[in-house]
Order: structure tokens, then sequence, then C-alpha cells
């Protein structure tokens, strides 16, 4: 099998450097091999954690990420350790979700792409907020709509 190497890609095969604050710019991308075909992604990330805004407390959830590539696919090493910068931000977990969301479409440009968030309980009250988007004019719009409207 040959080796590839993609030009530019810093996070991968390196050594990982945490940022304490929330970064967009350590997010990386790659070439799709096969734009031509429709297919989904999907990132877990079960130890993300951010602050509340208010009292500063931790707030702990599982990130949810998939999305259907066109061009360039997020690197997940990268991913990683842009996740990680939300450490110490403090954000409501429904802007969690969007900036997330549309930091990956600023990045990538995906034909479709959804993000959830299942936030532990705190107070005894779990929250999942979850943002969709499809590409606008094509059938990746349609599918975001139908899929939010049928969302849980």
């Amino acid at each position: 099998m040959k080796e590839r190497k993609e030009e530019g890609l810093q996070a991968l095969g390196s050594r990982a450097t945490y940022h304490q604050t929330y970064d967009y710019s350590v997010l990386e991308t790659f070439e799709n091999q096969h734009p031509d075909n429709d297919y989904w992604v999907r990132f877990n990330c079960p130890e993300f954690t951010t602050l509340c805004p208010i009292t500063g407390q931790p707030d702990f959830a599982e990130i949810r990420i998939s999305y259907i590539p066109e061009k360039r696919m997020v690197e997940s090493k990268s991913l990683k350790l842009y996740l990680f910068g939300f450490r110490n931000k403090g954000d409501f977990h429904e802007d969690v979700v969007n900036v997330i969301m549309k930091d990956l479409i600023r990045l990538m440009d995906p034909k479709y792409i959804e993000v959830t968030g299942l936030f532990v309980p705190r107070g005894g009250i779990s929250i999942h907020p979850y943002a969709n988007y499809g590409r606008p004019g094509t059938k990746w719009e349609q599918l975001a709509w139908e899929r939010m409207s049928k969302h849980e």
C-alpha cells in the first residue's frame, strides 16, 4: 500500500500540543479521495468538557459530529486538539454545538453536517442540543430540513 503524506498537516505524526483556550486555527483538513461518492463520516468525542459561562463550573458531554464531505475533510487529531480548547471556554451548551458546526462548515464546506451535544445532567437536567446544515440550493438543504423536522 502506498503511503501518503498530506502536505500542510502539522498535528498528525507529531507530539500533541494542547492549547488551553479555544483556537479555530488548530483545525486541519486533507483532500477527500472520493469526492464523487456520498458517504458519512462520524466522530464521537465522549470526554468533551467546557465551562458554564455563569458559574465557571465544568460541564461534561459527548459531542457527536457527522458529515458528508465534498473536497476537504477534517483531520481527526486536529479536531481532538480543537475540541480540547473548549475546556476553559465559557459557553452555554447550545452555543458550543453551533460554534463547532459553524467552524467545521467554514473549514471544510461539507455537503451536509450535524453536531449533537449529549451533556451530562447537572441539577437534574440534561441538555442535548442539535444543529445541522445542508448546502443551500442542493438536496442537502432538504436533508437538513427533514432531519431537523424529525429530530427526536
